[in-house]
């Protein structure tokens, strides 16, 4: 007579078609060491014969009566007992900086300042999959990695390229990608993965139109997918907007540092404009030698004690494993919001833009302050955490907020969960958006904070 171990069992229904007295059905209820639902047995018209044990591909699934002391689970790491190797507390490696000498500005788009920034921020491994407009700094760093003997793989697809990351990121290497909105939604597995491992890694992404294949115009329609959608189970990341091409270099650069600081994923968010946009970069005056981090899996006998693994089976476990997480998150928030202010002192109406965007408000703000109209500019650098600290005291000044994006208000979206979770009492908000592809223009800027001027002037 057979005997099930629940453990064991995946539910396939193998066992079932074997059977040819109807004792074993489906099972209903989950096994909560499983998480899978394993078969039902009635044996009482089982006549012995055996074949749903044979039928089994599951190793002691389906035992023989008799053997059921001998397939009792034990903790693995009981099993077989001393490891034959001892696991030494891993010693780490730090990153040094090597100095640079000083060289004239280039002139560069963003994609290739951003290549030039991993590179100078230490990144050695580099995978991904040609999508425009962001394949140039992909095609760059195939160039430059196997000069400085680091890696450039061009992968299969996304899924497999952060694939590829989780592995490059779990031995303690800096590893990054290009990709563009399309490819960005493929790889928000791995990056839930990357996160609940706390597995760093650097994604630079090129907005682009959408929804769907789109087209390859600029666009900010991804910032809900960086700052509240990065996979599945509770996720952040810090997500960095430059709005030049010195910036891509700056804070790719950044980024590195700071995914090995929080042991976590960044993403460096662009779009379209700034990609392709050529403009002068200045390099810095050093460049990151990386360590080998003591929690790495690097394969040499230090490290070999360490595991990375997302998976708690347990609920309190992993209910424990997330209020860490949370603590890193609030960690995030409190030291790394990140802004610039442009006439925001005296400043009755405050725009509020990232990326490219924000140079066309940029070029409105200094069109409006010729004409007498106290206007300025809030660009935030950290969408995620939004710089809600540098933030409070404009809002709470301004008269009113314009915000202008190349989106259906997802910027916006994000400024208003970050008034609201403050407490922040707002002034009225109004926006200038534009999608598909398209930008907000300067026009548009100025012509929307004259007319919220010339209403208040009306009402006075």
């Amino acid at each position: 007579m057979p005997f099930l171990v629940p453990e064991y069992c995946k539910g396939c229904g193998r066992c079932i078609t074997s059977c040819t007295k109807g004792c074993i059905t489906p099972g209903t209820e989950i096994n909560p060491l499983t998480g899978l639902v394993p078969v039902v047995l009635d044996l009482t018209d089982c006549n012995a014969c055996e074949l749903c044990i044979d039928a089994c591909p599951e190793p002691f699934g389906l035992r023989p009566e008799g053997e059921q002391a001998a397939f009792e689970l034990r903790d693995p790491a009981e099993l077989g007992g001393p490891r034959p190797y001892d696991a030494p507390v891993p010693e780490p490696l730090p990153d040094t900086t090597l100095a640079l000498p000083g060289r004239a500005p280039l002139v560069v788009k963003g994609t290739y300042a951003s290549a030039l920034g991993a590179v100078l921020g230490g990144c050695r491994h580099v995978y991904g999959y040609p999508i425009t407009p962001s394949t140039e700094g992909a095609e760059l760093m195939a160039k430059l990695q196997p000069m400085l003997d680091g890696v450039f793989v061009q992968a299969v697809s996304e899924v497999a390229t952060v694939n590829m990351m989780y592995g490059a990121g779990g031995a303690g290497k800096r590893c990054m990608t290009f990709t563009s909105s399309p490819g960005f939604s493929l790889m928000l597995e791995g990056i839930s993965y990357l996160i609940g491992a706390e597995v760093p890694a650097v994604f630079v992404n090129i907005m682009r139109g959408g929804p769907g294949l789109g087209n390859i115009a600029p666009a900010q329609a991804d910032i809900k997918l960086a700052c509240r959608g990065l996979g599945h189970g509770n996720t952040h990341a810090i997500v960095l907007a430059p709005a030049t091409p010195q910036e891509m270099l700056d804070l790719t650069m950044l980024s590195f540092d700071l995914a090995f600081r929080y042991r976590n994923p960044v993403v460096v968010l662009g779009d379209g404009y700034l990609g392709q946009m050529t403009g002068k970069v200045r390099l810095p005056d050093h460049m990151v030698v990386p360590g080998i981090p003591e929690w790495a899996v690097y394969g040499d006998h230090s490290h070999r004690g360490n595991l990375i693994c997302s998976i708690e089976l347990q609920e309190a476990d992993l209910e424990r494993h997330n209020l860490d997480l949370d603590a890193k998150y609030a960690r995030m928030t409190a030291t790394e919001q990140r802004a610039d202010l442009h006439h925001c002192d005296d400043a009755d109406v405050v725009v509020v833009a990232c990326n490219t965007p924000a140079q066309l408000a940029k070029g409105a703000v200094k069109e409006l302050r010729e004409q007498g109209v106290k206007v300025g500019l809030f660009r935030p650098i950290t969408l995620w955490p939004f710089p809600i600290d540098a933030f409070r005291e404009v809002a709470e000044r301004a008269r009113h907020l314009v915000v202008v994006e190349a989106s259906e208000g997802q910027l916006e979206d994000e400024m208003r969960l970050a008034l609201s979770y403050a407490g922040v009492h707002a002034p009225p908000i109004s926006h200038v958006r534009r999608q598909g592809g398209v930008l907000p223009s300067q026009a548009e800027v100025v012509q929307q904070v004259l007319a919220l001027t010339h209403e208040r002037e009306g009402v006075l």
